[in-house]
């Protein structure tokens, strides 16, 4: 197995990518709530913070906060793979790599994560999640991608509503 190094503080911050396996699928969108079923049943046993979270048709982000002396994020994502793919009716293709495995032919394997280093790369990397939708052309405001929690930072008043409503160049740590 490879040894894949990564970042790994007790009690950090992190930005994460996680994708699918079929890259031009919408089933995260149309699977959300199932989705969201196993985020929450994983944080149910590994709590952990969501500072930032905004789910594509194909691809997701997130930031997270792990709790003090804590660092297995990987777990988490392990786990919340296994209960969405659990979820779902086996009609994916699988290869035989997979099957051999046992592996579902949901996600991809490995996933993206990058420490958070200072305030402003938290602010740079929560505005990436929050405008992210309006990047891939699935709206043209932020506020209207209803699979984000900008939608709950707009009541906690951390954005206004129509933030980035207009075309903008984003600067490290600008809201």
């Amino acid at each position: 197995m490879a040894d894949y190094r990564r970042s790994r503080i007790p009690g950090g911050t992190y930005f994460f990518t996680v994708n699918v396996l079929e890259r031009k699928s919408r089933l995260l969108v149309e699977h959300v709530e199932l989705l969201r079923d196993a985020v929450r049943a994983v944080k149910a046993r590994r709590p952990f913070h969501i500072d930032a979270w905004v789910v594509l048709p194909d691809h997701l982000h997130a930031v997270w906060t792990l709790p003090e002396g804590d660092a297995d994020y990987s777990g988490r994502w392990r786990a919340i793979k296994i209960a969405f793919a659990k979820s779902l009716p086996k009609t994916e293709y699988r290869s035989d790599v997979r099957l051999s495995k046992g592996e579902r032919g949901i996600w991809q394997r490995r996933f993206w994560e990058h420490t958070i280093r200072d305030d402003a790369d938290y602010a740079s990397h929560v505005d990436y999640v929050a405008i992210n939708p309006v990047k891939h052309g699935l709206v043209k405001r932020v506020a209207d991608w209803p699979h984000s929690s900008f939608h709950r930072d707009v009541a906690k008043e951390i954005y206004p509503l129509g933030w980035a409503a207009e075309p903008v160049e984003m600067r490290a740590g600008e809201r």
